[in-house]
């Protein structure tokens, strides 16, 4: 019955929330269709198989995606980033916005159907030698932000953290077959997260400190959301084909 009635208590809360909506109140929602935009553009690709391979994905996704919503919260209490309750749905987990929470399922659904994609599209494409120079690159690039932007907390943890886990994942060597269509899933999946990020941005839905970043944006997008991207899609990719080649083997 206690159980009967919290369910109860939630359903009148998110109808009461939904009634006094305006369209506005939907602009983040409605941006982060714009992720499945590609993938739905590809969808007719019959090789794919997604659903099937939604047993490795998902873990991934939940693992990766608790890293980051702890990220969020976090960064939100100290309002390094703030959100704009104008262009939100008002529904909130953990003081959180439902829609930081299905970015964190949507983007990294979307950039690993592309990623699988150029896997069966682009088999026999495949540069190793020069996407780990690239990751030896950007390893060292990192390392340097993240010691030259070291009192920018935005920046510092960004890049620290993505220099941590890029290191382990060049120097573990388990990954080099994929970093071909890794590297190019990342480039195609820029495009919509530039998008939205840069609309949410001009809203603007989302407000960053700047006395916490660098002070360089691409497209009004500050450089560190890049890096989060990078970060959050190699901590998926990885986690992925990990559990994928361990089942097959």
């Amino acid at each position: 019955m206690i159980v009967a009635s919290l369910f109860l208590r939630q359903i009148q809360y998110l109808c009461s929330k939904f009634r006094k909506m305006e369209i506005q109140n939907l602009s983040y929602l409605l941006l982060l269709l714009i992720y499945l935009v590609i993938p739905v553009a590809l969808c007719f690709q019959k090789k794919v198989r997604f659903v099937f391979r939604l047993r490795y994905i998902l873990p991934a996704i939940i693992f990766a995606g608790a890293i980051f919503i702890m990220w969020d919260l976090r960064f939100t209490q100290m309002r390094i980033w703030t959100f704009n309750p104008d262009y939100l749905t008002g529904i909130e987990l953990l003081r959180l916005p439902i829609e930081e929470w299905l970015a964190f399922l949507i983007i990294p659904l979307s950039s690993i159907y592309i990623y699988e994609w150029l896997k069966i599209r682009f088999e026999d494409f495949e540069k190793p030698n020069v996407f780990v120079i690239i990751s030896l690159v950007l390893l060292l690039a990192t390392g340097v932000l993240a010691y030259v932007f070291r009192t920018r907390i935005f920046s510092f943890f960004t890049f620290f953290l993505s220099a941590i886990y890029l290191g382990y994942t060049v120097f573990r060597n388990r990954f080099r077959k994929y970093y071909t269509k890794f590297y190019l899933a990342l480039a195609i999946s820029l495009i919509p997260f530039l998008i939205v990020s840069a609309l949410l941005n001009s809203l603007p839905a989302i407000v960053y400190d700047s006395a916490h970043t660098m002070g360089l944006a691409v497209f009004g997008v500050p450089v560190e959301k890049i890096g989060y991207l990078f970060l959050l899609l190699l901590i998926n990719v990885t986690i992925y084909e990990y559990l994928s080649n361990r089942k097959q083997q």
